[in-house]
């Protein structure tokens, strides 16, 4: 099996049976949707989904391209400070 699969079904059941494991008070503030993922009081209003995603997005804009810039910083330029300190010899 390969080891995305395994890392994928694990997660899978590790997201499942945390729903098995919520507490009493997030059982009975929490809607539906963010039973498991939140803990303690729910939601006041609909601007804290705004604000949450909103949140999300730019967390996700950031991971992609640290990652992206980590994979590949595509400093291609000779007159690069980089080049000030590297012996490419």
């Amino acid at each position: 099996m390969d080891l995305m699969k395994k890392i994928f079904l694990t997660s899978i059941i590790l997201f499942l049976s945390a729903t098995a494991m919520a507490c009493p008070a997030c059982e009975q503030q929490q809607p539906k949707l963010l039973k498991v993922i939140t803990h303690g009081a729910g939601p006041d209003s609909n601007w804290d989904y705004v604000i949450v995603s909103i949140t999300a997005i730019i967390v996700l804009f950031c991971l992609f391209f640290s990652v992206k810039w980590l994979l590949r910083p595509g400093e291609k330029s000779a007159t690069h400070i980089k080049f000030s300190i590297l012996n490419l010899d």
